[in-house]
């Protein structure tokens, strides 16, 4: 599986979620993306969690402590 990488370590971070929502958005039923990032993004999952409950996949692939991988995906 080859998904596209969303890397938004040089994003300034009041523009990180709004491009990781958007990739989101994009996506079609079984697709998904990889989310790389400078720290656990373990905030965004619990905003996934409240706004898009049962609609979103979240996989860990890499964590830390330098970079964080999740594959975000639409089941």
């Amino acid at each position: 599986m080859n998904d596209p990488i969303l890397d938004v370590r040089t994003e300034v971070p009041a523009r990180r979620h709004e491009l990781i929502l958007s990739t989101y958005h994009a996506l079609a039923a079984g697709e998904g993306y990889v989310l790389v990032n400078d720290h656990d993004p373990k905030p965004l999952y619990y905003q996934f969690a409240a706004e898009y409950p049962d609609q979103f996949t979240w996989d860990y692939q890499a964590e830390g402590p330098v970079e964080w991988r999740v594959r975000i995906g639409r089941p």
